[in-house]
């Protein structure tokens, strides 16, 4: 079976020809039409213009410095500097003409006169392709790179100065390999983090689902109970029952308390924790809302409600849902947005209740600088789960959420 070369195990064969003609280590680049992509195309020019005055620079320096001709100096500054049109964009193309040109660069070098085989210029290039290899490449590549410079620096710098050359080559390769090290630790860590917020988001989600689970379990556990309570006393109750339809009234008992016996096991599953305290307490509904209105006005929030008499009275679930999510996001202004007029409205119309709660722009700073969003889910749960809507928005400078839950729960 042959393996595809992306994942064969490095060796420092491979290393060596990937050195040479392998595949490159491009920069990403940027986004179309992002504020670098701009910032690029105007920079270009400018880059091209850069390059041209080095490269003349340089070639006025071997002029001057090996009294050769003017079209030798500018050939030999071009093998120079030409590694600067790739070092961005191919890295690896940029190495190969910047290794040639240390061979190119030397020629006709008088090693008695020059400390130095190359014009400073090319020095400075061979510096920055160096370094941005580094920066690029993996471990096992970067070592040849440093091993393969060294034939050139040993051959053509004077002895006294050839140790030096090269040591200064492998300082820079060194803290390019660092910058290396460290972005791709700073990668890894970014991932982990983001691996590890998604990980809290699903679990937040999941222990509001149990707890909803159990608060819904309280609802329908007490009319299960009525019914099998009901079922179980009517041939008491009622009389010139036959005997069929007092069998009846067992059966629908009987399922009535094997239904509730599930659910038990279900809200098992579902729990937290073996060690979740039992919900004794009767649930919150609509009716207990000024007292949470209350309690947040003695706390000092500018909180009002606007309420009015709903008949017939929403199903327990939907009541409860209703007090949450009033809850949550009175919670919530109070948190992000302190000493702003807080607005509940609850209102009851086709079919449906209506919970919006709103607040305006913070006279103060807020006391938490973000929030990780697991109150919205809970409230967006819990809409969901009576088959209702839930949204949230910025609104006037402030923030409000706004939920619809149906009087007809789905599967009624």
């Amino acid at each position: 079976m042959q393996v595809s070369s992306r994942f064969r195990k490095p060796t420092p064969l491979r290393d060596l020809g990937r050195l040479f003609s392998g595949a490159d280590y491009p920069f990403a680049p940027p986004r179309a039409g992002s504020r670098w992509s701009r910032v690029r195309r105007r920079l270009l020019p400018l880059g091209l213009v850069l390059i041209a005055a080095l490269t003349a620079a340089g070639a006025a320096y071997l002029q001057s410095e090996r009294v050769i001709s003017i079209e030798r100096a500018t050939l030999l500054s071009v093998s120079g500097t030409a590694p600067l049109l790739f070092v961005f964009w191919r890295p690896l193309v940029a190495w190969r003409f910047a290794f040639a040109g240390m061979f190119i660069g030397a020629l006709g070098i008088d090693q008695e006169a020059e400390a130095w085989a190359w014009n400073p210029v090319q020095i400075l290039v061979l510096l920055l392709v160096f370094g941005v290899v580094a920066a690029r490449a993996k471990g096992g590549v970067v070592l040849w790179m440093a091993a393969l410079i060294a034939i050139p620096t040993i051959i053509y710098t004077p002895a006294n100065n050839g140790l030096a050359v090269w040591v200064l080559f492998l300082v820079v390769i060194v803290l390019g390999d660092q910058v290396r090290r460290r972005t791709r630790a700073e990668q890894i860590l970014e991932v982990q983090e983001e691996i590890s917020d998604l990980a809290r988001a699903q679990r937040a989600v999941l222990e509001e689902r149990a707890r909803i689970a159990r608060e819904m379990h309280d609802v329908v556990a007490h009319h299960m109970s009525m019914i099998a309570v009901r079922a179980e006393t009517a041939p008491y109750r009622l009389a010139g029952l036959s005997d069929p339809a007092k069998e009846e009234f067992v059966a629908i008992a009987g399922a009535a308390r094997e239904t509730l016996a599930d659910m038990r096991r279900l809200l098992g599953v579902l729990r937290t924790s073996r060690e979740d305290d039992p919900q004794l307490a009767p649930q919150p509904t609509l009716a207990d809302l000024p007292a949470l209105i209350a309690t947040a006005s003695e706390a000092g929030m500018p909180v009002t409600l606007e309420m009015e008499d709903i008949a017939p009275a929403p199903p327990e679930p939907v009541s409860l849902a209703a007090y949450r999510i009033v809850q949550e996001a009175v919670a919530n202004a109070g948190r992000h947005a302190p000493g702003a007029v807080v607005r509940v409205v609850v209102l009851a119309e086709n079919d449906a209740l209506h919970v919006t709660v709103a607040n305006g722009p913070a006279p103060a700073p807020p006391l938490v600088s973000g929030g990780t969003g697991h109150g919205l889910m809970g409230m967006r749960e819990r809409a969901q789960a009576l088959g209702g809507t839930f949204i949230a928005m910025p609104s006037r400078g402030g923030f409000e959420v706004s939920a619809t839950l149906p009087f007809s729960l789905s599967g009624e």
